[in-house]
């Protein structure tokens, strides 16, 4: 046999031989049963994106069922907005917890987490339908049940993780009130989302923000550059890359003992929905950062904002109380590379060391964070017993 042959042939014994390596030291991990009640209630798609990449993190964690000992499935696994196939027909079903289960739905768990309780709006679940605008609701919202799960969670001294969008709308003010009451936070009213484009002819931009615009500021949306959109019920605020940014990107930013106790890097960018919440008394993990110009700084401080406010705020006392204020469990991952241990090792494939390169997220920040909560977590549920 020639030798470069030979050599080839070689590669792809090696290439094709890893991932079954790290299959088999990832099926030889030590399992870690912990029972998890996750609620989502916004899958308009059999993806399942808004809680997929929590899922994948618990699978590659060994984090199981404890019932059964088995892996979590991203499809079957958890309560909220379920569509059934063929998605064509919109048939879907509610998998819900209810009132008659708040002692011993409770009892049972050991975690809970609120991946996205927005919902289904008309327009995500029709196809054909203009995504751009507003549209009623389907299914959704933080409901009175959902609020009791977190109160009864938290007299038992239960982990509990919520993240953004679970004060806002569609979420009734008084189920809002309260669940912030009892995580001992605040929700400003305002929420955000940085854009590639501001450009309003852009496919799916949110063309009712720009109407939003025009009746408070009384001019015209000729924003077209990358940037931040900042809403409340009844405000806007509009800040472009080059006026009122340096960079267009919002940044998640994490001191120097919270990096080394989490394992997540100093800065991330981040470009997915956030809101702004005032923790009071609460720890701040890790805060989110716009890159301001003078003239953005005005802006934010005309609507009592700051460049600078927590992105994950963690309860002091007995810190087994968590929200995110971002859409952090909404990522695009392969699920079968769950099940391969090291695969987030994979750096130049998965992610870059370019600073503005929103992948690191997920790699960096979100995996290792939602890992070493769990972690930490199951560590001293065992220390008890």
């Amino acid at each position: 046999m020639k030798k470069p042959l030979l050599i080839t042939i070689i590669i792809l014994v090696l290439v094709l031989a890893l991932p079954f390596i790290n299959f088999l030291r990832w099926s030889f991990q030590e399992k870690m049963p912990i029972e998890i009640v996750i609620l989502d209630k916004t899958v308009p798609t059999l993806e399942r994106i808004n809680h997929k990449s929590l899922i994948w993190v618990l699978n590659n964690g060994r984090f199981v069922k404890k019932e059964k000992k088995n892996s979590y499935s991203f499809r079957k696994d958890y309560y909220g907005f379920a569509p059934t196939r063929p998605l064509k027909d919109r048939g879907n079903t509610e998998n819900e917890y209810h009132l008659s289960e708040m002692l011993d739905l409770p009892e049972k768990a050991d975690a809970v987490y609120f991946a996205d309780t927005y919902g289904v709006f008309f327009n995500d679940w029709y196809a054909g339908v203009n995504k751009s605008r507003r549209s009623r609701k389907i299914y959704g919202g933080l409901n009175n049940t959902d609020y009791l799960l977190v109160n009864e969670m938290k007299n038992r001294n239960k982990l509990i993780i919520l993240e953004y969008n679970s004060f806002d709308y569609p979420t009734p003010a008084f189920e809002s009130f309260r669940t912030q009451e009892k995580l001992g936070i605040t929700f400003s009213g305002w929420s955000g989302k940085y854009f590639e484009k501001l450009d309003s002819t852009a496919k799916n931009f949110p063309v009712w923000m720009t109407a939003m615009y025009r009746k408070e500021y009384k001019k015209p949306w000729t924003f077209t550059k990358p940037g931040i959109v900042l809403l409340s019920e009844k405000s806007i605020i509009v800040m472009e890359e080059g006026t009122h940014l340096t960079n267009g990107l919002p940044f998640i930013i994490t001191d120097e003992a919270n990096c080394e106790k989490y394992g997540v890097p100093e800065s991330v960018a981040f470009n997915k929905w956030f809101d702004i919440i005032d923790p009071l008394q609460s720890n701040v993990i890790s805060r989110f950062h716009f890159e301001t110009t003078a003239i953005g700084d005005t802006l934010l401080s005309g609507k009592m904002l700051m460049k600078d406010f927590p992105a994950v705020i963690q309860e002091p006392s007995s810190q087994r109380i968590y929200y995110f204020s971002g859409d952090f469990a909404s990522n695009q991952v392969n699920f079968c590379a769950s099940r391969i241990k090291g695969f987030d090792k994979l750096k130049g494939i998965l992610y870059s060391d370019k600073p503005d390169d929103t992948r690191r997220f997920f790699w960096l920040y979100y995996k290792p964070l939602l890992n070493k909560i769990l972690t930490d977590y199951y560590t001293s549920l065992n220390e008890l017993k």
